[in-house]
């Protein structure tokens, strides 16, 4: 299993927007996304996007973790 990799919150946006989820609003620094599965199931995941910083490990593979994104797929997204 590859290690996550360092990202900006910027990126990350993109590369969730890529996998099919939407931003659904901004609340201060937070992008707020959105994605309804084959299922019926929607997913609403926040975002921290702090500039340049880097998002630390344990809240980057929660928010991975809560979009049913895998590390290997978020490898090949960015």
């Amino acid at each position: 299993m590859p290690r996550l990799p360092r990202i900006d919150g910027q990126t990350l946006v993109r590369a969730m927007e890529r996998d099919g989820f939407e931003v659904a609003r901004v609340k201060g620094s937070h992008f707020i996304l959105q994605k309804i599965f084959a299922d019926g199931e929607q997913v609403t995941v926040p975002v921290p996007v702090h500039g340049a910083r880097i998002i630390k490990v344990g809240t980057l593979a929660g928010i991975l973790r809560k979009a049913h994104i895998s590390r290997e797929k978020l490898m090949t997204l960015l």
